[in-house]
Parts: structure tokens; C-alpha cells; sequence
């Protein structure tokens, strides 16, 4: 990847400086940029190892360079090694903390047998191992939070749902990735946060508890609202 950014900076940097000499500003703000990631990869780091100010991100971003992209190393161990890695996994955390890249261990033998299992059975299996949770859920987790994304759930009397949306998202913008109709003619989005859905075993129960907020266009959606959306 690192070559193949190095190919595509050096392939442009001619006709970036021309235009950067010719008094472009914006070139010239890309060419010290395309300066700074080749600084990177000469040296043999990948380009999310640069510092770039929030002034020059958009700029950097236009790049598209593929090593400034967030990266996650996935350490695949042995059963008993799942809970807390092994020697191997934590030269790889070591490696991705140097690439400032996240990493997680999973154990693929433990989540493919925990695939074929009930509920009631996978909470066994994984007790008996002593985990809390399958390595793809903390696969999932680290993924999501890596990209600054985030779900919310839709409940109703055929299927529950989860949909995927941004950190930061507000309650008209997470109803627009259902439809944009939702979006543009929102009212408000009665909201029942996760744990409270779950403690009370549903919307009915939450709802005689007073869980059930009404929330307007500001609000920003937390990880896990179990939504219902109301627009015209």
C-alpha cells in the first residue's frame, strides 16, 4: 500500500509544482502536503503517521492516499489464548500502536462453532471458556468506532433492525437513512436509550416507566436508541 501511495504522489508531483510555482494557492498547499506524506513513505511509515492541522485535513483527505486511512490489525489466536491474546498478538498491538492503527484479538475456531449454536447455548459455550462476549462482537465494536460510526435500533410487531449511521448524527439526519421522506418532514422521534428497552423487556413497560422521551431535531442519536419516528 505504502508503494502504491509513493507511485501515486510522484506520478503528480510534477504538475502539482508547476501550478504550486505559478502561483496556484491551492497547489501550493497540496504540493507541501504531498511533501509531507512522501516524507512518510520514503521513511517507510504509512501516511496516517503524518501530522496534518485541521486546517489542511480536507486538502490531505483529497490525496486519497491509502495508508492515511484508519486501520484495524485483527490478531486470530488459539482457543485458549481468545480472552486476553498471547505473545504473537501483542507484537502485533505493538506494530499497529507504531502504524497509530488499532487491533483487536479474535479467536475465528471459537466464532465459527459459536455460529451454529442457539442463544442459550452460545452463553454456555462461551462460559465455559470464560468470555464475555464472541471475538466478532469485539471485531464489530472496534470496526464501527474506527470509522466514528454507530447504531440505532427500529422495533416493531415483525422485525427489530439495527441501522448504521455516524457519531454526531441527529435525529432527523438517523431518520434519513431510512428514507429521506423521514428525514425532510420529521417531527420528532420518540427514543427509549438501550439499556432501559432491555431492563423494562420492551417499548410498553419502558413507556408506563416514563423511558420514552420525545426528541426533537437537535437531538443527537446515542449508540443503541431503540427509535420511532414520526413526520409528515
Amino acid at each position: 500500500l505504502m508503494l502504491a501511495d509513493l507511485e501515486s504522489l510522484e506520478k503528480r508531483y510534477a504538475n502539482v509544482e508547476k501550478r504550486a510555482k505559478g502561483g496556484d494557492k491551492e497547489m501550493q498547499t497540496t504540493l507541501r502536503l504531498i511533501n509531507l506524506a512522501l516524507e512518510q513513505l520514503r521513511a517507510g511509515k504509512p501516511a496516517r503517521l503524518a501530522e496534518v492541522s485541521k486546517e489542511d485535513e480536507k486538502a490531505w483527505h483529497m490525496l486519497q492516499l491509502l495508508t492515511s486511512l484508519p486501520a484495524l490489525y485483527v490478531s486470530n489466536v488459539d482457543e485458549g489464548s481468545a480472552d486476553k491474546g498471547n505473545e504473537l498478538s501483542d507484537l502485533v498491538a505493538k506494530r499497529a500502536a507504531a502504524d497509530n492503527a488499532k487491533s483487536v484479538v479474535i479467536s475465528a475456531k471459537i466464532d465459527s462453532e459459536l455460529a451454529v449454536l442457539d442463544a442459550e447455548e452460545q452463553a454456555e459455550f462461551l462460559e465455559s471458556l470464560g468470555l464475555e462476549e464472541p471475538g466478532l462482537n469485539r471485531l464489530i465494536r472496534e470496526a464501527y468506532a474506527l470509522l466514528g460510526l454507530q447504531s440505532y435500533f427500529t422495533v416493531g410487531p415483525k422485525e427489530a433492525r439495527a441501522w448504521t449511521i455516524h457519531i454526531g448524527d441527529t435525529a432527523p439526519q438517523a431518520a434519513g437513512v431510512i428514507h429521506t421522506d423521514f428525514e425532510k418532514g420529521f417531527i420528532r422521534a420518540e427514543t427509549i436509550a438501550f439499556d432501559d428497552y432491555v431492563a423494562f423487556k420492551g417499548e410498553a413497560k419502558a413507556r408506563e416507566a416514563g423511558k420514552l422521551r420525545a426528541e426533537g431535531k437537535a437531538y443527537v442519536v446515542k449508540d443503541g436508541d431503540v427509535m420511532n419516528f414520526l413526520f409528515n
